[in-house]
């Protein structure tokens, strides 16, 4: 129990630096997206090194190596995390605060589909009524913008991913992420010589306070996915869900009430219903938790008796 309860203390802490990042990423302007998010990859790297010459942990580099289907699903998360990276500051820089929100919001859904498709899972009745209802809200926002919300539908699917090769690898989270990040580590800084090369880097180039931020992209990419990673291995899918509610309603606020982005009634009704699929996956959820708490409880009192 005290590990489950420091799981879902590292999934809170993550979900909430998530959920305010749409504050920071306009600060690295004018970087475009890509440069952005190779200094991520590259910084993320040097904090995490950080982390572990701290903790004199290299142990695991060894045991590691021995293990190539862990490397490769590793391998894999560093791909996704990093469509998930470029499409996120893209949105937050490009003004779809709102849209980004809502493919995290929509993400618990589409976690429930990949565990049908991929896990051969059977939902149960209100789990298709909340999968029903968030399709229906992807049709009521694609009417609104005119076109599919391919950003929301983007981040929920790289990062619902990105999750579940979390969850089959089982890496503890500084080595997992010193792994991804030396992964995505080599095009990172290739890019970004090249950018330098051709007199169209930002770094070093727009003063001091830039320069600074644009390193503190590593940090603060690093500190909640460390905090991600540590509660993906102790803390089940299901709760998992729930505790990402907190980024999306947060990024939710910042695009309506920091950034002021336009929000028609035609929208409202599009979250609205996913809202409502939300509430009702929930509600599922906990009713089914709660069933399987009564079922071992009673099979605990069933072999006391016995024995």
């Amino acid at each position: 129990m005290p590990d489950l309860r420091r799981g879902v203390w590292f999934g809170v802490a993550a979900y909430t630096m998530w959920g305010l990042f749409p504050l920071y990423w306009p600060l690295l302007k004018p970087s475009g997206a890509v440069e952005i998010l190779a200094h991520r990859m590259a910084w993320s790297l040097v904090a995490v090194l950080a982390v572990l010459a701290v903790r004199r942990h290299w142990s695991w580099v060894r045991t590691l190596a021995r293990q190539p289907a862990k490397l490769a699903l590793l391998t894999i998360a560093a791909v996704v995390v990093t469509v998930n990276w470029g499409m996120y500051i893209y949105a937050v820089n490009s003004g779809h605060v709102v849209e980004s929100a809502l493919g995290y919001f929509i993400n618990p859904l589409v976690s429930v589909v990949f565990g049908v498709v991929l896990l051969r899972e059977r939902l149960r009745p209100l789990q298709w009524t909340a999968v029903g209802f968030g399709a229906l809200a992807v049709l009521v926002l694609t009417l609104d913008y005119g076109r599919l919300p391919w950003i929301a539908l983007t981040l929920a699917m790289s990062f619902g991913v990105y999750g579940l090769v979390k969850k089959r690898a089982n890496v503890p989270a500084t080595e997992s992420l010193a792994v991804e990040t030396l992964v995505l580590v080599v095009p990172a800084l290739g890019y970004l010589f090249f950018l330098h090369g051709s007199g169209q880097g930002t770094f070093g180039q727009e003063g001091l306070g830039h320069a600074v931020l644009l390193v503190g992209a590593g940090l603060v990419t690093a500190v909640p996915l460390i905090c991600f990673g540590a509660a993906a291995i102790r803390v089940p899918l299901s709760t998992m869900g729930l505790l990402q509610y907190i980024a999306p309603l947060l990024q939710f606020a910042c695009g309506v009430l920091i950034v002021k982005e336009t929000m028609p009634s035609s929208r409202w009704i599009g979250f609205s219903i996913v809202w409502l699929a939300l509430a009702i996956f929930t509600y599922d959820s906990f009713r089914t938790a709660r069933a399987q708490a009564r079922i071992r409880k009673s099979a605990g009192t069933l072999n006391h008796v016995v024995t």
